[in-house]
């Protein structure tokens, strides 16, 4: 069997890593776009909050109210934190996975072109052995067609 045909086994196993790192990219590409879009509607609520404490606040307010403004305004600042470390983990997450879909994608090219140098190779081979049947019997041909001693 040629060399390029069995390596094709290994490219086609490089192609199912390549397939599997793609996937677990896709995954962890959704779960970061999850994990900002809960940070922006954390940003949102926070802002519409604000926002509403403000226009409460033209009026007279109680001290009582107002720590309770503030100590809520204070929870989510905590929890928007949170939620900042969660994007980071997912976004560093995610860049790990793009880098082993990366690792796998060049790696699956790699042989893609090693297998195409063999098949070239094992070609300019065959050439060169059908040449050499070719001059072989264009050798014996002359042998035959010329006239012998006397």
């Amino acid at each position: 069997m040629l060399r390029s045909r069995r390596l094709e086994v290994v490219l086609s196993l490089e192609l199912r890593r390549e397939d599997a790192a793609r996937e677990e990219m896709n995954r962890s590409r959704m779960q970061l776009q999850e994990q900002q879009q809960r940070l922006d509607q954390l940003y949102d609520y926070q802002a519409e909050y604000r926002n509403q404490m403000r226009n409460h606040q033209q009026g007279v307010v109680s001290v009582s109210r107002l720590q309770g403004w503030q100590s809520f305004i204070a929870q989510l600042d905590q929890v928007i934190q949170q939620q900042q470390r969660q994007v980071r983990a997912a976004s560093d997450q995610f860049e790990q996975t793009r880098q082993q879909w990366r690792d796998a994608y060049e790696r699956r090219c790699g042989m893609a072109r090693h297998i195409d140098a063999c098949r070239n190779q094992e070609q300019r081979d065959q050439d060169l052995r059908d040449q050499k049947v070719q001059d072989e019997e264009a050798g014996r041909a002359f042998a035959r067609k010329r006239p012998g001693p006397g």
